[in-house]
């Protein structure tokens, strides 16, 4: 099993009292086509005991929303900003200025964290940014300490667990990887000089999705799995195996105490076969019940800070690692509620208020039109590249949609991304038509919603969904000598 198979581990929005930590935390990204309107997100969060969120990016409405909201904020540096900001202090103080300063003195935005790139050491960078992360993260740190902000706001790195390997395929062989360990343990003593913890993303989906023949129980926390012993020490779940990985890594160098945070774990609902809603309560609310009850693993008892991935689905994001990076919300776009979830204290779920959306109509494939005109399958690949259609895929929430079905949906998407604007609906070779009787159906027992969007006013703007990655991708999809040989044993 290979265990730097991302279990990307952020915690989903956790609610109250939380033996571990004083509140729910959650990754909140921005790679929308209509996004939900900063105050609307803030409220959302806060109503749901959410009070520590990690961006991938400054957005200055989103930080004005957080203003004195109560709520702990980690700003992200995406990783094409490492290079400059690792060639000069004079351009760190100039960001830490514009993105840190300015928000906590004139928003009152409750910034503690810095994280410095995302996945920066991933095999696909090929080397891209070992050059540059380290310096970066000396310059931001210098930056904060001239701000005057050096024990309030703390700098980390968020990485991924393809960073360590195990040998012998298990947790207690864990060290960093030998290609990058020297500047793995610069990393982590200048992280422990300066009081900065080290922020690992652990995915036990994406172990599932790497290899067919993965044990799928042992990417839950429900006790279902055969255990793998490991010494005198019982591992239910991948989760706990992967993070004791890094806990042994760390050990072996020297930093038995450096605190971790789990920047991003969670499970998609759609984009794949095992990405679906039952898979997603089972492991988010096991996830939410051993947090509820202060578990920690093996080598630390205490459970760390766990950021959920993620707060809601984002349509505009990359799908190079899998149609499923576009689902891993626990409310849908909208903030609407997904599945039911039991928080802290046996409080449910509660959705977005005060959603405003475009008119009750939906574009659909005309009744009268041929399912075999030879202009169907270009209009939709049409809509398809300008809108989100990742819902069609095989095994995907409306994967078994017939042709007019399928037609429909994304002459739909494409309509709503374009904001029902006139004409939008007429872009597909006469096939095409404006209903206002909701097509949204039931495939295999689940829902095939058909969307109407968020009305993001007349000077709104869209945002294009991406469908190759030039940004984050949390996908380590590699199969390492540590999962393989977990893998082996456990089988």
């Amino acid at each position: 099993m290979d265990f730097r198979l991302v279990f990307k581990l952020f915690l989903v929005c956790l609610l109250g009292e939380v033996l571990m930590a004083e509140g729910l935390a959650c990754n909140w990204g921005t790679r929308v086509t209509h996004p939900l309107p900063p105050d609307i997100a803030v409220k959302l969060m806060k109503d749901n005991g959410i009070d520590k969120v990690k961006l991938f990016e400054v957005v200055p409405d989103v930080m004005g929303a957080l203003g004195n909201s109560g709520i702990q904020v980690m700003v992200g540096i995406p990783n094409d900003m490492l290079a400059s900001l690792a060639s000069s202090v004079r351009v760190a103080e100039d960001w830490v200025t514009q993105n840190v300063s300015r928000y906590v003195s004139r928003n009152g935005v409750d910034i503690r964290y810095v994280a410095i790139g995302n996945e920066p050491f991933l095999k696909t960078y090929k080397d891209m940014f070992t050059q540059t992360i380290y310096p970066a993260l000396e310059n931001i740190q210098a930056a904060l300490i001239k701000a005057g902000l050096g024990r309030q706001v703390k700098v980390t790195i968020p990485i991924n667990a393809d960073v360590y390997q195990s040998d012998s395929g298990m947790p207690s062989g864990g060290n960093f990887r030998p290609d990058i360990h020297g500047l793995m343990i610069s990393i982590v003593k200048f992280l422990s000089d300066n009081g900065g913890p080290l922020t690992i993303n652990i995915y036990p989906f994406l172990s599932l999705y790497a290899d067919p023949h993965f044990p799928v129980d042992f990417a839950f926390f429900d006790g279902a799995a055969a255990p793998v012993v490991d010494g005198g020490v019982t591992y239910g779940n991948v989760f706990e195996a992967n993070y004791d990985t890094l806990v042994w890594s760390l050990e072996k160098n020297g930093f038995p105490n450096l605190p971790i945070i789990v920047g991003e774990v969670g499970w998609p609902t759609d984009g794949d076969v095992n990405a679906n809603i039952e898979n997603a309560r089972r492991f988010n609310q096991g996830l939410l019940n051993r947090i509820n009850q202060g578990k920690g693993t093996p080598k630390r008892a205490s459970p760390p800070d766990i950021y959920l991935f993620a707060l809601i689905d984002e349509d505009a994001k990359s799908t190079e690692p899998g149609n499923f990076e576009r689902h891993w919300g626990i409310f849908y776009y909208d903030g609407s509620i997904k599945y039911p979830l039991n928080l802290a204290n046996n409080k449910n779920l509660t959705a977005a208020k005060g959603v405003q959306y475009l008119s009750r109509q939906w574009c659909v494939m005309r009744p009268d039109a041929d399912p075999s005109d030879p202009n169907l399958p270009q209009s939709i690949n049409k809509a398809c590249t300008y809108a989100d259609c990742t819902s069609l895929g095989y095994g995907s929430s409306c994967g078994g949609l017939d042709v007019r079905n399928n037609a429909s949906y994304a002459f739909n998407m494409y309509f709503q991304t374009m904001n029902q604007t006139k004409g939008s609906c007429d872009q597909f070779s006469n096939l095409s038509v404006i209903t206002s009787i909701d097509p949204s159906t039931r495939i295999r027992g689940g829902a095939c919603r058909f969307e109407i969007m968020i009305d993001i006013g007349k000077g709104g703007k869209t945002r294009k969904p991406t469908t190759s990655s030039a940004g984050r991708m949390y996908n380590s999809i590699f199969a390492s000598s540590f999962l393989l040989g977990l893998l082996a044993f456990v089988s």
